[in-house]
């Protein structure tokens, strides 16, 4: 809540509550001795209404305050339920109340499906560059060449999308 929405829901609900409490609490006060030193009916009844709106403004005061409070756990609990769908971890603002929650260590199912693809594609060279050597072994050595330094290349950088390796890529000239 910005500090300007207080003023704009009222007094009686917004951040001035307090405020708003602590004038209908007067106005009983006042009511009340007035219909005390009067001691006529039309002052007690004037007391009996304001000490009615008294309890139904602190009623609705702190129906209004757990309720908030409840839907504010609730959106923080669906934004740490998608936070953890998503692979991050859960705000630190969340509160357990005694709830048990599975933070998993792998990357995002996102990121998954990437790293699965990248990969794919890189057996699929391996695969295409041993057929190579196959047919070019003892015919062409330059081709028969290519094609494992091809493979050399493409296992190393399929091994770093797995965290196997942290040399960085290595250079070369690869043929699909």
């Amino acid at each position: 809540m910005n500090s300007s929405s207080g003023t704009r829901k009222g007094i009686l609900f917004g951040r001035g509550s307090g405020l708003g409490m602590a004038v209908i609490a007067v106005v009983f006060l006042v009511a009340l001795v007035f219909a005390a030193n009067q001691n006529d009916v039309i002052g007690w009844i004037i007391a009996l209404v304001a000490f009615g709106w008294l309890l139904l403004a602190t009623f609705i005061v702190v129906s209004i305050r757990r309720a908030a409070k409840f839907g504010a756990d609730q959106v923080r609990q669906a934004q740490d339920n998608m936070r953890s769908a998503s692979g991050q971890a859960p705000s630190s603002s969340s509160s357990g109340h005694g709830s048990t929650r599975l933070v998993q260590d792998q990357p995002a199912a996102g990121a998954n499906a990437m790293r699965d693809q990248k990969l794919d594609h890189s057996f699929k060279i391996i695969q295409v560059q041993a057929r190579v050597v196959e047919e070019n072994l003892g015919k062409d050595a330059d081709a028969v060449s290519r094609a494992l330094e091809t493979i050399n290349i493409t296992a190393h950088n399929g091994k770093g999308l797995l965290g196997g390796d942290d040399g960085g890529p290595i250079s070369g000239k690869v043929v699909d």
